[in-house]
């Protein structure tokens, strides 16, 4: 099974390269993996993973990895401290790269909602359980991803934006406006993988998955939630600000070694994700956009 996107850059179709294509597909695929599923994708083990990456031997893979999935390292700085001779101390830090000053421009009109992540988005401008891609919609609904009585009405049937990041993406993710917060809590749970492979093989993951999520007052689109969700072999979910109130494009966070998804779960009529969005949504094929581009526009 390949994994096809659209690139927004390039204006076209592309095929994914997937960062350990074969461990994933063993693992949802075959029978034996399966039964490693309960264990692998537990707290303790992608925790302890997570650690190996902040070893000063984790940093040999990093010139590999560079090559292997062909990254522009001009775009970015090195570790506070280091030169680009020498610019990460583990494969972690790489992992959480920061882009240069300029390299990815936060869309500012007011009424257009820019990327919150550098990543695979799928859209949709009513949650609904009709939905079917990348799983059903009772699977994305607010109810099933927000586990919350105060927050399920207000966002049902709502808009909602699903970015994943695989290994290879910049891995920080950012404020889509200007606002407030009103709400933060931690949803504990599994560390199952996001690819399309498992998703195809574990409808119910985003619902299960470890979430970390934060209800935003926003100048101009109303409520949303935001919703991070840890991955296989995430290490862990990182909050770097102080959750109260942020301009648009700070960043808010990032997340230590792994794929991962973040999840913007809107009001009902406030805003719709943008047309291409939509168009390859219901083609079945995710669409990558950069940081700072418009994704959405306010009703």
């Amino acid at each position: 099974m390949e994994i096809k996107y659209f690139n927004r850059i390039s204006n076209q179709v592309e095929v994914e390269k997937v960062y350990g294509d074969g461990a994933v597909r063993w693992l949802y695929h075959s029978g034996i993996g399966k039964l490693f599923q309960r264990l692998l994708c537990t707290a303790p083990i992608s925790g302890m993973y997570g650690v190996l990456q902040d070893s000063a031997a984790s940093a040999n893979k990093i010139p590999g990895f560079i090559q292997n999935y062909n990254i522009n390292m001009d775009d970015y700085i090195p570790e506070d401290g280091r030169t680009m001779e020498n610019p990460y101390s583990s494969f972690n830090q790489f992992f959480i790269r920061r882009f240069k000053e300029g390299r990815r421009p936060i869309e500012q009109t007011p009424t257009l909602m820019p990327a919150f992540s550098e990543a695979r988005y799928f859209a949709y401008e009513s949650m609904t359980d009709e939905a079917q891609i990348p799983v059903k919609g009772q699977y994305m609904s607010a109810k099933a991803l927000l586990a919350h009585s105060e927050w399920e009405e207000v966002f049902d049937q709502g808009p909602l934006l699903l970015a994943r990041l695989c290994p290879v993406d910049y891995h920080r993710f950012h404020y889509p406006d200007s606002g407030r917060v009103l709400d933060f809590y931690e949803l504990h749970g599994a560390y199952h993988s996001v690819n399309p492979i498992a998703l195809k093989e574990r409808p119910e993951i985003f619902m299960i998955n470890e979430r970390a999520v934060t209800i935003l007052q926003t100048e101009n689109f109303g409520k949303l939630a935001y919703i991070e969700v840890g991955a296989t072999m995430v290490g862990k979910i990182i909050q770097s600000t102080d959750l109260k109130s942020y301009n648009r494009g700070d960043e808010k966070g990032y997340f230590l070694f792994g794929g991962s998804t973040v999840i913007v779960l809107g009001e009902k009529g406030k805003w719709k994700p943008t047309e291409d969005l939509i168009k390859h949504t219901q083609e079945g094929m995710e669409t990558w956009v950069p940081l700072g581009q418009k994704i959405a526009e306010k009703l």
